[in-house]
C-alpha cells in the first residue's frame, strides 16, 4: 500500500469504509445503499448527490472485491502515467457519465419497453470500465491473462470484447441485475474525455499506444519555422554562410 499512488489508494480505502459502514448500519435497521445508491430521478428518493455517492457503494463483498481489484490493477498504472489530479478527474467523470447513461437506460425500459419499477444502482463498475478503456488505449499491445481463457490476450482486444459483451447483454435483456449500460457509459465518457484532452493538446500521456495515434489523427502538429528568406532562397544553410562571409569581411 505504501508504494500505491495516493488517489488509487484512497479510492480503495473509501470504498472499503463505505462498505463496512453499510454492514454495520444494516444491523441497526439503516440501509446506506438505499440512501446513497442511485435512484432514477423520477423516484422521490432521488437526490443529486447520488450521482457521485453511488460509485462508492456496493451490493456485497464480492462486488466490492472485484471492483477494487480492478482499481488497484489498472488505477495505479494510469495514475502514475497521468498524474493524480488528472486521474481523479477521469475516474469521477467516468462514474458520473455511467450514472447518466444508466438513468437514460432506465427511462427507455420504463417508457419504451414497459418494464415497471425503479432500479437502484450501486457500484464503481462504471468508473472501472472507464479505467479499462484508458488502459487499453494506453497499452494496446500489452498481453493479459483472463480466466478461463488459457492464452494471453492483447489489451485492445480484451477491452473491445468487454464492450461488445456489455452491448449484447444490455440489449439482450439479461435480467441479471447488472447495470450493463452503466458500464458502457463509463467507457463512452472515458473515450470522449481522452479525445478531448488529446485534441486540446493537454494530455501528458499522449506518447503511449493508441493515444499517440489519436493525437496524430485529431491534432495537427505545428512545426516551428526556423528558415529565413534571403536573395530568393529559403534555406538556413545559405543564410548562415552569408552571415559568416559578412562577419569575415567585418573582421
Amino acid at each position: 500500500m505504501n508504494n500505491m499512488p495516493p488517489v488509487t489508494k484512497n479510492l480503495i480505502i473509501i470504498n472499503v469504509l463505505f462498505y463496512l459502514a453499510t454492514v454495520v448500519l444494516a444491523r441497526y435497521g439503516s440501509d446506506l445503499n438505499f440512501l446513497l445508491g442511485l435512484h432514477l430521478f423520477l423516484n422521490p428518493n432521488f437526490s443529486i448527490y447520488q450521482l457521485f455517492t453511488y460509485m462508492f457503494m456496493h451490493g456485497g463483498w464480492t462486488h466490492l472485491f472485484f471492483n477494487m481489484f480492478a482499481v488497484w490493477m489498472f488505477g495505479r498504472i494510469m495514475e502514475n502515467l497521468w498524474g493524480s489530479k488528472r486521474f481523479l478527474i477521469y475516474y469521477l467523470t467516468c462514474g458520473l457519465g455511467a450514472a447518466i447513461i444508466q438513468q437514460l437506460a432506465q427511462l427507455f425500459d420504463i417508457f419504451v419497453l414497459g418494464i415497471p419499477g425503479y432500479a437502484l444502482t450501486v457500484g464503481a463498475s462504471g468508473a472501472v470500465f472507464g479505467l479499462l478503456l484508458a488502459y487499453g488505449m494506453s497499452f494496446p499491445d500489452e498481453k493479459m491473462f483472463v480466466f478461463p481463457i488459457p492464452m494471453p490476450i492483447k489489451a485492445k482486444w480484451l477491452i473491445l470484447g468487454y464492450a461488445v459483451l456489455e452491448v449484447l447483454l444490455g440489449f439482450g435483456g439479461a435480467g441479471d441485475g447488472v447495470a450493463h449500460f452503466a458500464h458502457l457509459g463509463g467507457m463512452l465518457v472515458g473515450f470522449i474525455l481522452i479525445l478531448f484532452w488529446t485534441k486540446s493538446r493537454s494530455f501528458s500521456g499522449s506518447s503511449y499506444g493508441y493515444i499517440s495515434k489519436l493525437k496524430r489523427l485529431f491534432v495537427r502538429e505545428r512545426k516551428p519555422k526556423m528558415t529565413v528568406n534571403y536573395g530568393g532562397f529559403n534555406v538556413d544553410q545559405q543564410y548562415n554562410m552569408r552571415k559568416k562571409e559578412e562577419q569575415e569581411e567585418i573582421d
